[in-house]
This record gives structure tokens, sequence and C-alpha cells, in this order.
């Protein structure tokens, strides 16, 4: 009988993608202590020796996931700053996808899981706030310069930005509060931004 060869690579995406999704339902539906590398194996249909061979342990497959949904945030924040129309327009665009995202129930629970772990927040941080915030302040600097803001400095324009838009409306949700519907998100993400403009432009 011919013995299986390794997975092709295709296949092996696949399986990782079916495994980033099974624990994220894992997370949303048990918290993070309460998840277990057998319980998301089983879920995608994986060895639980697989998992370990591609993510050591239980924080190394929650790091992956961590990267996952920065590098899907990035991707969206990315096209929203791409939009041609006028800026206050695109901001209002990445104010209400931004808002989505960290009030989405994955990133609740990848908040929550990186409040028990030191070095999953800190990558948290890094790949979630930090990335995100060096693109934005990038296009805020092109705004400055075509005389859309006037600002001391990108990274102050994005914190002031940043805090306008977000404000205390995740830990609320963290904490219990239900999430605002689509209607409120969109009416929020229009006044962050208009009050951004009359305060940026000086």
């Amino acid at each position: 009988m011919a013995r299986r060869g390794r997975p092709k690579a295709g296949e092996e995406a696949a399986h990782r993608d079916a495994v980033i999704s099974a624990a994220f339902d894992e997370l949303v539906a048990k918290g993070y202590e309460k998840t277990t590398m057998l319980d998301i194996a089983k879920r995608a249909g994986a060895s639980k020796e697989t998992l370990y061979n591609w993510f050591t342990n239980k924080e190394g497959l929650f790091s992956a996931l961590i990267k996952y949904q920065a590098d899907t945030t990035i991707t969206r924040i990315k096209v929203a700053l791409q939009d041609n129309t006028d800026p206050r327009t695109t901001l209002i665009d990445f104010a209400h996808n931004l808002l989505r995202i960290l009030l989405s129930e994955p990133s609740l629970s990848l908040n929550r899981a990186a409040m028990t772990s030191v070095d999953l927040a800190a990558i948290l941080l890094k790949h979630g706030r930090h990335a995100t915030g060096s693109i934005v302040e990038n296009y805020l600097e092109r705004l400055a310069e075509q005389g859309y803001l006037k600002i001391s400095s990108p990274e102050s324009a994005f914190q002031l930005l940043y805090g306008l838009i977000l404000q205390d409306w995740q830990i609320r949700v963290l904490l219990g509060e239900t999430p605002p519907s689509e209607d409120l998100l969109s009416q929020h993400a229009e006044r962050a931004v208009d009050l951004f403009f009359s305060l940026a432009k000086g």
C-alpha cells in the first residue's frame, strides 16, 4: 500500500484556516481559559499532534489568531484609506470599519484572552493598535501636506482620532453592555470624524 505523503501547500493552508476558524469559535463560545487544544482539534477535524506541531502550545495558537485578526483588520483599513473620495468620507469609512472590527465578538474575545497573558497582550498591541496606527498616521500626514489638516504630528493626530472614534465603547462592551447597532455605529463614526476635522483644521 502506498504511503500517504505530506499534504500539499494548498491543503495545509486550508487545514490551518480550518484550525484558525475552529479556534475562534471555541474562544467565543468558552473563553480563553476554558478552551483546550483538544477541543479545537476536534472542531477542526484535525489531530491534537498537528496543532502542537504547528503552534507549539495554546498560547502559540492564540498568538496566530491575533496575527490573523490583525492582518484582516489592516487589509480592511488599507482599502478604506485608499478611497479616492474626499477625506471626510474616507475617514468616516475607516472609523466605521474600525468600530465594527473592535466591537466584534472575535476581537472582544481576543482582548479578553490578552488580559490573561502578558505575552498575548504585547502581541495584540504590536499587531493591533500599533500596526494600525502607522498606516493611519501616514494617511493623516498626507492630508496635512495637502492642506486638509493642521497638526503638530501624525502620531498625535492619530491618538486624537482614535480616541474620538473608540471612546469607552470597547471597554463597556467587554464589561457586558450590548454592542451598539449598525445605525448607531454609522452615526457615531460620522460625528467623531466631523469633530476630529473641527479640532485638527486649526
